[in-house]
């Protein structure tokens, strides 16, 4: 009788790699469609707010202009009420 740790001639002990060959094959592939799904709802080139990328929400705007200075802080936070009236809480739309 022949078992499969018998060299002669038989499979040998190697074909019980073939299983875990497949499955390695299988979770690779299920991760890879799993991160290009995830990337394609929420990845950082998502665009939000009617297609303007998330980064140029008017709240976003709102502080690169003070935070470079443009405007100053009396502007900004008369801006910002202004925004939160039309839109909401600042958390909602972007940081500010």
């Amino acid at each position: 009788m022949q078992t499969l740790a018998n060299w002669d001639g038989g499979p040998g002990p190697w074909i019980l790699f073939f299983p875990l060959i497949w499955a390695v094959v299988a979770i690779g592939a299920v991760t890879f469609l799993r991160r290009t799904a995830r990337r394609g709802r929420g990845g950082p080139w998502r665009l939000a707010d009617g297609g303007r990328p998330a980064g140029d929400s008017p709240l976003a705007v709102l502080g690169r202009r003070f935070a470079s200075g443009e405007i100053d802080e009396d502007e900004y936070w008369r801006r910002l009420s202004v925004l939160e009236e039309q839109f909401g809480r600042a958390g909602k739309g972007g940081a500010a």
